[in-house]
């Protein structure tokens, strides 16, 4: 794949030497040429602390899309090896789907009990401000959008976005088990680490592409499994195969389920931030399911499983979103298998492919079964532990999706 192995950690070193010596602010809007004799300005965001802004800014021929994402999962006392580190440096490394010729960010509070200072941020070096000013604070429970940053994005490629945090209170806002290694940095050196901390989105000013998939799902979504630093998880493939003509912006989270809250806030009640609320969003790709089948306690009946993922599709529906949906795929062979709950995912499967669940289907499980042993992953693909997939399973969803389907166009309400 191209691009996958990005020098991280030289990008990432760099961008904290400059980030240390830069004070330079934006004010406001940036402005800059165009083809020709026109200039383009691009708006300043709403900065409330739940803004997002998935329309065109002002005076722009370009829309502001997600490139990137990762839903924010929990509120961590952050320490290692028994020293606080809320006051440090913290070098957020992530991997762009889509370029463009601006950025913004998004930093979370959610999980903090305490207003979240930050007195300078730099996306690439480049100093980033927020309503003029170099340092934010964002209120405990709350999210804030920065200021439009001039800085080339480049596609399929490792952005650092690096953090200074001088206060020690949290709790930290963070998305573990990443797949990505990124780095934190104090008086006693630097560490790497595989969390996101406070960054949750990345969006890009873009004149080309036409808008950004969001993904939702599980730790099938979120790469658990794939290897490290490679950016090999589904959604990662079918950026790639997409070529720039949309943002992929992945909101998986390890352990999600739909109905109950667990790993992370249920799918159904984090649903418009984490995808209704990406900046340019067109379609959406749901691939839950499969934990609420499995996790205790076990949901046992089939029916709500499909309905709340028909709830999924007419919420999106109602904001002009195309649906696309996974079946569950097998897993036999993992610690909380039974019959009784393969009876209930393969029922689930059923009401997905009789069609009044999403827009169009993406067939999973008939993809990475084991067609000896259909209650099984196909070897080839299994990670080792039954549920999750290695690289060449994760490409191999990657590779499914038709892409034809993915086209935002009018949802096919009428028939859900």
């Amino acid at each position: 794949m191209p691009r996958r192995q990005g020098y991280a950690l030289l990008i990432a070193l760099v961008a904290g030497t400059a980030a240390l010596a830069a004070g330079v602010a934006f004010a406001g809007s940036l402005l800059f040429s165009g083809s020709g004799n026109r200039s383009k300005q691009i708006a300043a965001p709403d900065q409330r602390s739940v803004a997002r802004t998935p329309a065109a800014p002002a005076h722009s021929t370009g829309l502001w899309l997600g490139t990137w994402a990762a839903a924010p999962t929990a509120g961590v006392t952050d320490t290692y090896r028994g020293i606080d580190l809320t006051r440090r440096t913290i070098r957020n490394v992530v991997h762009t789907s889509i370029g463009g010729d601006a950025a913004r960010i998004t930093l979370s509070n959610l999980f903090g009990t305490h207003p979240l200072v930050i007195d300078h941020v730099t996306v690439n070096t480049r100093p980033v401000t927020f309503r003029g000013a170099d340092a934010v604070t964002v209120p405990a429970g709350g999210q804030i959008v920065s200021d439009p940053v001039l800085v080339p994005v480049a596609a399929d490629a490792d952005l650092v976005v690096t953090l200074r945090t001088p206060t020690a209170e949290g709790p930290v806002t963070i998305h573990p088990g990443t797949h990505q290694t990124s780095y934190v940095e104090d008086e006693r050196g630097t560490r790497p680490t595989t969390d996101w901390r406070y960054l949750t989105a990345v969006d890009v000013h873009n004149e080309t592409a036409t808008g950004t998939i969001a993904v939702i799902g599980d730790s099938l979504t979120a790469g658990t499994g794939s290897t490290l630093d490679t950016n090999s998880r589904w959604p990662d493939v079918l950026a790639d195969r997409l070529g720039g003509r949309y943002g992929v912006v992945n909101a998986g989270i390890a352990g999600n389920r739909i109905l109950r809250d667990g790993h992370g806030v249920r799918a159904s009640a984090r649903f418009d931030r984490d995808v209704l609320d990406v900046a340019g969003v067109k379609t959406v790709v749901v691939a839950l399911g499969i934990n609420d089948v499995q996790q205790f306690p076990q949901e046992t009946d089939p029916q709500r499983i499909a309905d709340a993922l028909r709830s999924l599709t007419q919420r999106a529906h109602a904001r002009g979103l195309r649906v696309v949906g996974a079946t569950l795929m097998p897993y036999e062979g993992f610690h909380t298998w039974t019959p009784a709950r393969n009876a209930v995912r393969e029922r689930v499967n059923e009401l997905i492919r009789a069609g009044r669940v999403f827009d169009s289907v993406i067939d999973f499980d008939e993809a990475a079964r084991d067609p000896y042993r259909p209650t099984r992953l196909l070897p080839a693909y299994d990670c080792g532990d039954h549920l999750h997939l290695n690289d060449t399973g994760y490409r191999r969803l990657g590779s499914l999706v038709d892409l034809a389907a993915l086209r935002h166009g009018q949802p096919v309400s009428d028939q859900l």
